[in-house]
């Protein structure tokens, strides 16, 4: 059967276009060629796009029914504590930034009603989304999503944590590998500022040093390194999620630490395969301050799709 998702994002593309009036619609729309689509910024920055504040109800729910179509129901529950995030923030700041939850930008590269290539990206502080269409072939990525505050707790207990499953398993693969393991997954004693391929739209290879590969943990570690990649490939929809994990099936996995292994304290880790890179850190507002990212550093951007269609234009 084929991929009902393209079509899915296509329809839903279409749809937020056209609940824009002439002028959203002139700031939401760009070239596919324009430079911008290759763009990654999850800081509280100006951006390219319309801003769903600024938009009428219609016009914001065909925005979030587009992100919805790039994310699993799970992944969309987190993206949506993400934004709320933004009023609990402003809250804590004493209201000084005029922090809001409609200060989310989404643009259209391309025209997907039209256009053979087209893409699209939902975006805001600590959640930015890129998808790519090319010859109804979805390409998936980066997807980051943060959380400041990374943890809100109440006499102890959580009230708030989206992205407590990415760090709960990152610390349960690092427990289970043993001395011997930790010894080779932990590649420095400090943990980084933030993730280490910050907001550059290209990660040129690998990131060094890799850490402990995949086959030197016993069986409890290995099934808890494919527990974590899942947790970040299961942020796409089903369909992509397999497709990808078909792709990384059988090659290579490295797990690499930065920073203490204790709770409450900075800590960085990150896993690393062929056109993979998953990466999270807590290290800002001591520990309690998350960043999240999956990438593909080969296929980013769409650069996989683009790459079989010109192979096929030439061919």
């Amino acid at each position: 059967m084929d991929d009902p998702l393209p079509e899915q994002m296509r329809a839903a593309g279409t749809a937020l276009l056209g609940a824009l009036d002439e002028s959203a619609q002139a700031r939401a729309t760009h070239r596919f060629d324009d430079g911008a689509r290759r763009w990654l910024e999850y800081r509280p920055r100006p951006r390219p796009g319309v801003c769903l504040a600024d938009l009428d109800r219609a016009g914001r729910k065909a925005a979030h029914r587009l992100l919805a179509t790039a994310l699993s129901p799970a992944a969309y529950a987190q993206a949506m504590a993400v934004v709320a995030l933004e009023e609990v923030l402003d809250r804590a700041e004493g209201w000084r930034r005029g922090r809001h939850s409609g200060d989310y930008w989404v643009a259209v590269f391309g025209d997907p009603a039209r256009d053979d290539r087209w893409a699209w990206r939902f975006e805001g502080h600590h959640l930015s989304v890129s998808m790519t269409v090319v010859d109804d072939q979805v390409s998936p990525a980066p997807v980051f999503l943060g959380a400041n505050p990374a943890a809100v707790r109440h006499a102890g207990r959580p009230v708030s944590r989206p992205l407590g499953v990415e760090e709960d398993l990152g610390r349960a693969l690092l427990d289970a590998i043993g001395p011997a393991g930790r010894a080779a997954a932990i590649v420095a004693d400090d943990a980084p500022a933030d993730i280490v391929s910050a907001t550059r739209p290209n990660v040129a290879g690998q990131i060094a040093p890799l850490g402990v590969p995949a086959d030197r943990l016993g069986p409890t570690g290995r099934a808890l390194l494919d527990q974590l990649v899942a947790v970040y490939l299961d942020r796409l929809p089903p369909q992509l999620a397999a497709r990808e994990a078909r792709r990384l099936a059988g090659g290579p996995l490295h797990f690499a630490w930065a920073g203490p292994t204790g709770p409450g304290q900075r800590h960085y880790y990150r896993v690393q395969g062929d056109d993979l890179l998953i990466e999270y850190d807590n290290t800002a507002d001591d520990g309690n301050h998350a960043h999240t990212v999956l990438r593909r550093p080969a296929s980013d951007f769409g650069a996989d799709v683009l790459a079989a269609h010109r192979a096929e234009a030439h061919g």
